[in-house]
């Protein structure tokens, strides 16, 4: 329906979402942004170091070619030209304890049978094992995630149930599960990891190719989104915090993180008890990002078992790095609490002899540049019984609505899941009839 103000208070991957599919509809949009830049925590930042100025990924982000929502925004914004899909899923999976490499590569056969063949080779699992974790995977595809009691149970005390012992968590279900849902086996949710392996793994035989970001993230998300919204006649405004919302707008999307969210939101928006958001809780991740002067990966990235360094990204073209000066590695770590209080020195010292057992060529290469990002709360925490706290996208009050990866999407916290909330959004505006947000007074 045409007509109407809407107010957007978020500006990442939720809100960018919202706000664009709202002004599409016709509606007079506003967005505002409490950073000096659009993209949340999907952002970008220059240093210098001895190789260069590099542009540096806050974090290591990856799609799936079922991530058709996320896929849609980057047409909406005119920069899928900007990103590399697989035309068939092959993850190199190397071992910090064996110089040989496994690969997870999918066949032309339909689902399940695309990953008969991979599994059956897959080194890392001795055979019997990985006869057992086909057809623990077969039972994976019969879980409903939508069933509560599916939420309250733990994915590793399901694996375990299904005759799955700590090397097949290792090298199979965490080599993923970790990675997507930013929590190992045993403290993630059953509902959300039956998700990610149902749609990404065994519902269609190319749902698993993964795509990967040539340019710096902010290039991709931030910027490209503020030409979106600028040509869609979006009122951007940065640098902007809100702490009321107002009731001049005939609708308001909150975009923000679950915490802030929860304390502009008045009392009665929601049908959850207050501190429902610290209950919700948050989960890190650390990147560690190693500059050095020789080649030492030969691919996009590799997956890591016998090794606490998950996956390695080459992201040299990325960040601006000549090649012929070196290549920039980045190491994603997720569900990291245990890593992130520690020093860079700490991470130092821990990091390049795992590395070196991960990448023996890096073991003779000189280290450039050696730094730590982090994000504290990366991701809502995909604990058990997690659901209960994620809120749906309408609110108890008309007019007031909410997007964010946090929210009840049925998804992780992914990139993916956070452009399906403001869809979310953008349908629940749409689907109700223009009237005077009834805020009252907030917070």
């Amino acid at each position: 329906m045409a007509g109407g103000t809407v107010l957007v208070v978020g500006g990442g991957l939720a809100g960018i979402t919202a706000a664009l599919g709202l002004a599409d509809a016709g509606r007079s949009v506003t967005l505002v942004e409490a950073r000096p830049r659009l993209g949340g925590l999907t952002h970008s930042f220059r240093r210098s170091s001895r190789a260069g100025d590099l542009w540096v990924d806050n974090g290591q982000h990856v799609f799936l070619r079922c991530c058709t929502s996320y896929r849609r925004l980057l047409d909406r914004l005119g920069v899928s030209d900007l990103v590399s899909l697989q035309p068939r899923m092959d993850i190199p999976v190397r071992s910090g304890a064996s110089p040989r490499v496994a690969r997870l590569r999918r066949s032309a056969l339909p689902a399940p049978l695309h990953l008969a063949g991979a599994l059956a080779a897959y080194r890392w699992l001795p055979p019997a094992a990985r006869v057992s974790a086909a057809r623990a995977a077969l039972a994976l595809g019969s879980v409903d995630p939508d069933d509560p009691a599916v939420d309250e149970e733990s994915f590793g005390r399901w694996l375990a149930r299904r005759g799955q012992g700590p090397r097949a968590v290792e090298a199979l279900w965490d080599l993923v599960g970790v990675a997507t849902l930013n929590a190992p086996a045993e403290r993630a949710s059953l509902a959300l990891a039956a998700t990610v392996f149902q749609l990404g793994l065994l519902e269609s035989n190319d749902a698993g190719d993964i795509g990967w970001v040539r340019v710096p993230l902010q290039r991709l998300h931030g910027d490209a989104a503020a030409r979106a919204l600028a040509a869609a006649g979006v009122r951007v405004e940065l640098r902007t915090r809100v702490g009321r919302l107002p009731t001049t707008y005939d609708d308001v999307v909150v975009a923000t993180g679950p915490a802030v969210s929860e304390d502009l939101l008045p009392g009665d928006a929601l049908d959850l008890a207050p501190g429902w958001s610290a209950r919700l809780g948050s989960s890190p991740i650390v990147n560690v990002h190693v500059v050095l002067d020789s080649a030492v990966l030969d691919e996009p990235f590799v997956a890591a078992v016998d090794s606490p360094l998950q996956w390695v990204f080459d992201r040299t073209a990325g960040s601006g790095l000549d090649p012929a000066t070196g290549q920039y590695l980045a190491l994603s770590l997720s569900a990291a609490e245990e890593l992130l209080g520690r020093s860079v020195a700490e991470l130092r010292e821990w990091t390049l002899p795992e590395l070196g057992r991960l990448l023996p060529r890096s073991r003779s290469a000189r280290v450039l540049d050696f730094f730590v990002t982090r994000e504290p709360q990366a991701t809502f925490r995909a604990a058990p019984g997690s659901r209960k706290w994620r809120p749906a996208t309408a609110t108890r009050l008309p007019g007031l609505h909410l997007a964010g990866a946090w929210t009840d999407t049925g998804w992780p916290a992914t990139m993916e899941g956070a452009v399906r909330s403001g869809e979310a959004a953008v349908a629940s505006v749409l689907g109700r009839r223009t009237e005077r947000t009834a805020l009252g007074a907030t917070a």
